[in-house]
């Protein structure tokens, strides 16, 4: 534990300009990302007496080791750096709302010359028209599957609409009349592009309109005693009026809303989100996250805001957004809000009326969400902190393996030998710190594989520390990220039983590293063997400890799987493409992609080949003869009993 004294600025040195700051622990994290009006006095508060502080500043401030900061011009400028190194850092002490990105939306690629309706998941693209975000994928499809009768657009994958134009022939959904089979000239683009046009039309809220212009078809066609096409104008009002059932009116002066529902508690605060367009509910979200530090109120619902709108397209961020309370610098928000949607957006609290009676509902939806939340919660918390515990208990270390990374060799016949480095922070991955190896040793010894990964991994660690100098610990100066390889694990897991475990062992102690335990997970009874022991480690089959090894040495089985194939797939293309002049890494790139496989390529014709962007009739005739060549050259061959086969 650190006196925060030993790592206070001097007096006068902190400037009173806005700007953001960084606490940082020993081993350079960054620890907590916060921002000021003026630094000055805001970052003396951390340095008062420490009985004075709130519990979780007091820990965080005697777990950091130093302080910095950054001076901005504004506190526009201040707010969206805070953030952009909040999302860069992950500071364990501030509080992070779990990322929206996994919530479907509704989108419409309007940049394409076909447009396609489908369920889109993660960051926002340019040239797509998103609607939402939903609940669930399933009511997307549903409200989709009810539109397509009035709206008959595209909504088949790029393959399906490839293949059916090469045929000719229409999908399922053109037979049926959900489609206008734009793919075989049922309609040409242009008209396709009015009936996207309208469906957009109709999700953006602009629905009467239509009711009243199909209502009036219906009753033209029974008047004509066109009875047939009067039932199908009675079906599509039908459908179109139970999507609009499902989308309730909750403002009636079609505002363009988020409503935003906060309930918090001295661990947790959970979110909920309305996003409410021409006044109705299109969808719904929420998150829950644990406080790191003793934000108030008001920061909490400013790093929500900041949370929603990181990432987003500007027609995504609404004119209005409302809140039980103001943020923190409700100014400085709706100015970067205004900035990022290129128009006027407000922030602010409804008092009464509709918009109050909405916000009560999205804070009721809330205390549901935390609920829910801590009751499916105190279970996994649980289990990863028995699972950490059992693992410091049975290997016998001085602390729980906070940062446990383990390592597999993957490798067939000798050839394309890969391994994997995972690394789970507290019992959970962390996607960002994995590691791929290509392993540099000939041979198919997996111990001496094991040895030159292990080496390679801490050599990067001890000239990252080397490289450092004077700079902030783990941090490249030039980027201001943290380096690769920069931070030590507590343990190290090896796929395998006493071979691998020696080969882990005598590498590192090749290296000086001591401080850093050791462990293999053998897959045949499940036994973990430590070093220079004759007899395994025993845990029990129901132990928590035993499941989160298993998942780790999983995990590094998984990705080194997934590196070896790639790999294999990459060197199979270029093998049977070499003898073909003038055919570079690009276009070879460009094969697979349009093609998918070898077996696809070989299948194909020159014309089919000269398809392909920067592929020409000779270099096309060049790449089939190659291919047939090949073909020839081997024989086909039974994997079973290996027998040849001939023609």
């Amino acid at each position: 534990m650190a006196d925060p004294s030993t790592y206070r600025p001097r007096p006068g040195e902190i400037p009173t300009a806005p700007g953001v700051y960084r606490f940082r622990d020993e081993q350079g994290r960054v620890i907590y990302v916060g921002k000021a009006k003026s630094l000055r006095p805001r970052l003396s508060s951390y340095f008062q007496d420490i009985g004075n502080l709130h519990p979780r500043t007091h820990q965080m401030v005697t777990t950091a080791a130093s302080v910095e900061w950054t001076v901005v011009s504004t506190e526009v400028e201040a707010l969206a750096l805070e953030y952009s190194w909040i999302k860069e850092y992950d500071p364990r002490f501030n509080v992070k709302y779990r990322d929206d990105k996994s919530y479907p939306w509704l989108a419409v690629t309007v940049g394409e010359e076909i447009p396609r309706v489908l369920v889109m998941r993660g960051a926002q693209k340019k040239g797509v028209r998103y609607f939402g975000p939903y609940g669930h994928a399933w009511a997307i499809r549903d409200t989709v599957d009810t539109l397509l009768r009035v709206f008959p657009m595209r909504s088949c994958s790029a393959g399906v609409f490839k293949r059916a134009k090469a045929a000719g022939r229409p999908c399922l959904l053109g037979d049926i009349g959900k489609c206008a089979a734009p793919c075989v000239g049922r309609v040409s683009p242009d008209e396709h592009r009015g009936i996207v046009n309208d469906f957009l039309s109709f999700m953006g809220g602009q629905t009467a309109g239509f009711e009243r212009s199909i209502e009036q078809k219906m009753r033209d066609a029974a008047t004509h005693q066109e009875y047939e096409l009067a039932a199908k104008y009675r079906d599509d009002l039908s459908a179109m009026r139970r999507v609009l059932e499902k989308q309730a009116v909750v403002l009636g002066d079609g505002t363009d809303a988020d409503v935003l529902g906060f309930v918090d508690d001295p661990l947790e605060v959970a979110v909920q989100i309305f996003n409410v367009r021409g006044g109705r509910v299109r969808g719904q979200r929420g998150w829950v996250a644990d406080k790191g530090d003793d934000a108030g109120f008001p920061e909490l619902v400013q790093t929500a805001i900041m949370t929603l709108y990181a990432d987003v397209v500007s027609t995504a961020i609404p004119r209005e957004v409302l809140v039980p309370e103001l943020p923190a610098d409700h100014e400085a928000v709706e100015d970067l809000l205004s900035e990022r949607r290129g128009g006027r957006v407000t922030v602010r609290v409804p008092r009464r009326g509709d918009k109050r009676r909405l916000l009560e509902t999205v804070e009721q939806n809330a205390k549901q969400a935390i609920a829910r939340h801590k009751l499916k919660r105190a279970g996994d918390l649980t289990a990863r902190s028995r699972a950490l515990e059992e693992i410091q208990l049975a290997l016998d270390l001085p602390s729980p393996p906070l940062r446990i990374e383990c390592f597999d060799v993957s490798n067939l016949q000798g050839t394309e030998i890969v391994a994997s480095m995972v690394v789970f922070e507290d019992g959970l991955p962390r996607k960002s710190e994995y590691r791929r190896f290509t392993v540099r040793h000939e041979g198919q010894s997996d111990v001496a594989a094991m040895h030159e990964v292990i080496t390679r991994r801490f050599t990067h660690h001890i000239r990252a520390l080397e490289r450092q100098g004077d700079a902030e610990p783990g941090i490249d100066p030039e980027t201001g990220k943290p380096r690769r390889f920069a931070y030590a694990p507590s343990l190290v897991v090896v796929d395998g039983g006493p071979p691998q475990v020696a080969a882990a062992k005598a590498a590192m102690e090749a290296l000086g590293v001591k401080d850093v335990a050791l462990c293999g997970l053998a897959k045949r009874l499940e036994e973990v063997w430590l070093p220079d022991d004759d007899d395994p480690v025993i845990m029990p089959r129901t132990s928590e400890g035993l499941y989160l090894l298993q998942r780790v040495r999983d995990e590094a089985h998984r990705f080194a799987i997934t590196h070896h194939r790639q790999r294999r797939s990459k060197s199979m293309i270029q093998s049977v493409l070499d003898p073909v002049p003038g055919l570079g890494e690009t276009r070879r790139r460009a094969l697979m992609k349009h093609f998918g496989s070898v077996k696809k390529l070989r299948a194909a014709t020159a014309e089919e080949i000269a398809v392909v962007p920067g592929i020409g009739p000779a270099t096309a005739q060049s790449i089939v003869a190659a291919l047939h060549e090949g073909q020839q050259s081997t024989p086909a061959v039974n994997m079973t009993t290996g027998e040849i086969l001939e023609d």
